[in-house]
Parts: C-alpha cells; structure tokens; sequence
C-alpha cells in the first residue's frame, strides 16, 4: 500500500552517498601524479570539509518534507483502504479527521532516527579521505603498487561499501542508502496499518484478515489468511460473535492471534507484501492464494543481484581513471546479465527501477 513512498526518501540519500563518493574522489584524484600530492591533499582538508557539510545540509533540507510527506501519503492510503472497505456499513466514517498526531509522531520518530545518519556521512568522508593519502603514500615506498594503483584500490572499497556503521536492531549491519530505505518502508508501512485500523476502530471493526501473497518469508506463512483481532494481548482462540448482515445471529471465528501479536513476530517487515483487510463474520471468504512465480529465496537472490549492478555502478562512479570506470561497467553489465536470466527462467518481473542509481545533485 505504501511502498512506494519510502522509494521519494531513500532516492534522496543515495543521491547524498553519490555526492560524497564523487567529491572525495575528486579531490583525490586531482594532481595525483604530483610529488607533493600528499601534502597538497592534507593541505586542502578543510575544502573538503566545506564541501561535505554542505551536501549533509542540503540533504537536510530534503529529507525532513520528504519524510512528513511520505508518512502523510501512508497514512492517508491506510484511511482511503479502510473507508472503500467499509462502504455502506459505515458510511460516516468519511467524517473521521485525519490522525495528524499519529502522522507526526511516525514523522518525528523517522526523522530522528535518519537524522542520526547525517554526522556519519561527514565522518565517513573525512576518514576515507585521509586513509586513501596515507596508503596512497606509504605502497610506493614499500615497494608494492604504484600511488595512483593506490589510491584506486582504497576508493573503490569506498564505493562498494558506501557509507556504512547502521546497524538495526536484530545487528544486521547496512549502508546508509540501505538503512534509510528500511527505516522510512517501516515508517510508512506503520502508518499505512495504523490509519487503516483506526478508520476500523471508529467503525467497531474488530476483525482482521491477513492477506495471502506470493513468494511469502518464513516470518509471515504462520500468519497467511489468517484472521486477527486489530489489537489485544493475541493467542489463538474460537470466539462467537454476531453476523455482520444478521441481527441476532451468532457465528463461530477461529482467531489465530491479534495484529500487535503478528507484527511483533514479524508479520509486516519492511518489503513485506502482506496486507490487512476487514473481516465480516459470516460474510467474509477467504480469497485464493496468487499463484507463486518463483520462491522467496529466488526473491532475495533476484535483490541481490540488484545490489549488485548499483554496487558497480557506485564504483565506476569512484573511478579515479578510465580504465577503472570501464571494468566497472563491465561488471555492471555481468551482474545485469545475471538478472535477465533470473527472470527468465522464473517469471519474476524485472525491476529495473531497483537496479538504478540516483543522479547527485
């Protein structure tokens, strides 16, 4: 329902991490076959300096209406969805206003934890900076590589792994462009679900469905089509409640849990393809599950490769010559290729969106 939003945010740190690779690499590059490179590069530190404050300020500048504007968007589908499914049950629900306390703290939340990142970016470049003058310096004299092999060597590291050191809470370590995407597709997504049970709430719905997708994670088949109590302590229960359409009659629902329950065991991670959708005791049938094209792991491996190909392209981006450029894109198109066969032996579609990179600016 969201997640495409998180898309408009996360563009925006790449296009930082771009910025960052392309100064420092830059920087480096001029008058690198100079006797006094070493000297002239320590020498213009504070240029450099200058010049990533500035990206981290503009990058600022950016993100923080990015951020609302993607929370509120979320929010506002997760409300629309509830409203189409209520219909004529609940028509006042259209009266409702707008969770904007919920939009801000999901907002504020995201913008402080993508925040913290911005002090690393600075970091980062000054650190790779002066690590590429020192081994660009000291190979020569040990007789290992010439300077300028040197300083390629140090910089395309640089560019593979970008700007690194988040890491989340089950200690997986990410970059920063990464980071970001996975932080605002969670930030969005709990606004999408939080508007959708809200609108729900107002209404006396209490039932939920879980959707049933294609190509589903170990974390959520438990919870495929299974219906849950939009909040509460969770357990699996049979419950009797009364017929949506029937006054007086009662139904008999087998509830596997409550959604704060289901989320908190996974249901709902970021790039998670599930959905929620109301339940009306009696009326509601499960819909049939959308055939599988490939399995999860195809998924994963398909996301790799997409990892990849920007992977190459951030390091033909950081190539101090041509020659580095053009092995880069070699690689680039390898990896592409890899892809084209993927898809076609399982019917995956391409992305080719997930492949690209965004422009600095």
């Amino acid at each position: 329902m969201a997640e495409d939003l998180a898309s408009a945010v996360s563009t925006l740190y790449e296009q930082a991490e771009l910025a960052l690779i392309e100064k420092v690499t830059t920087a480096l590059a001029e008058g690198l076959d100079s006797p006094l490179w070493a000297q002239m590069k320590l020498a213009s530190i504070g240029h450099l300096r200058t010049a990533i404050e500035d990206i981290i300020a503009a990058l600022q500048a950016s993100a923080v209406p990015a951020i609302y504007e993607a929370v509120a968007q979320a929010y506002d589908r997760g409300s629309q969805a509830a409203v189409a499914e209520l219909g004529a049950l609940a028509p006042t629900v259209k009266a409702i206003p707008a969770g904007t306390q919920a939009v801000d703290r999901l907002a504020a939340a995201l913008v402080q934890e993508t925040g913290a990142t911005h002090m690393r970016i600075l970091r980062t470049g000054m650190d790779v900076y002066r690590q590429v003058i020192a081994e660009a310096s000291s190979a020569p004299l040990l007789g290992a590589t010439t300077r300028r092999d040197a300083a390629a060597r140090a910089l395309a590291k640089f560019a593979d792994r970008g700007v690194t050191g988040f890491v989340d809470r089950t200690g997986r370590p990410w970059n920063l462009t990464s980071y970001t995407e996975m932080a605002t597709r969670s930030a969005v997504g709990r606004a999408a679900v939080q508007a959708h049970t809200d609108r729900l709430a107002a209404a006396g719905v209490d039932l939920v469905l879980v959707s049933d997708a294609p190509e589903e994670c170990s974390r959520c088949k438990p919870w495929e089509g299974t219906i849950l109590t939009r909040d509460g302590a969770g357990g699996a229960d049979t419950i009797t409640v009364e017929h949506a359409t029937e006054d007086g009659r009662m139904v008999e629902v087998r509830v596997a849990g409550s959604l704060p329950e289901a989320r908190a065991a996974g249901l709902m991670h970021p790039n998670c393809r599930h959905s929620i959708a109301i339940y009306l005791p009696g009326v509601t049938r499960p819909r049939p599950k959308p055939p599988s094209r490939a399995t999860y792991e195809q998924t994963q491996q398909q996301r790799y490769l997409e990892r990849q190909v920007r992977a190459w392209k951030r390091r033909a981006a950081g190539a101090v010559d041509e020659d580095a450029r053009k092995r880069a894109n070699a690689k680039v198109r390898e990896y592409q290729g890899r892809i084209r066969t993927l898809v076609a032996e399982t019917g995956l579609p391409r992305k080719s969106h997930r492949e690209q990179l965004a422009t600095a600016r």
